[in-house]
């Protein structure tokens, strides 16, 4: 399973509050579960995962990390987040160049992607202007209504 889409899992467990949540994507399985200090815990398998018949525990206990996990620091900055449903892309079309990169400096109106929703394509302009600190999503993925997509400092 991609790590973007771990990550991604993982994000959703940790903003919705819910306890855990299970997928299955072909042989691929990966369980993620809530611990109690709010960090999640994941457990993958890569084939069918088969409970034992013994008297013992049915899941394998996942060991505790030794050393107290660092915070993810949040990035600073505006997040400029998805209008609608669709398909993210960086450039007008798959030869053209991207409309933005990291690093370059942006203004207010400024295209900075587009978003393939129902066979049309809108474009998505900058409501701040700044330099483009991150790029959130990647070219071609699905976003999601209210999606961070581009973080502009």
């Amino acid at each position: 399973m991609d790590l973007r889409k771990l990550k991604k899992l993982i994000d959703l467990v940790q903003e919705s509050g819910i306890g855990e949540i299970e997928i299955t994507e072909g042989e691929e399985k990966v369980r993620i579960c809530r611990q109690a200090a709010g960090s999640p815990q994941v457990l993958m398998a890569a084939a069918p995962m088969q409970m034992p018949m013994s008297a013992g525990p049915a899941l394998a206990a996942v060991p505790a990390p030794s050393a107290p996990p660092v915070e993810a620091q949040e990035p600073s900055g505006h997040k400029l987040k998805s209008p609608m449903v669709g398909t993210f892309y960086r450039a007008p079309s798959p030869g053209a160049p991207a409309f933005v990169e990291i690093g370059q400096a942006v203004t207010k109106g400024q295209t900075l992607c587009i978003i393939e929703a129902m066979k049309l394509l809108n474009e998505i302009e900058s409501d701040v202007a700044g330099t483009v600190k991150a790029i959130l999503v990647e070219n071609g993925q699905p976003v999601e209504y209210g999606q961070p997509l581009f973080l502009i400092e």
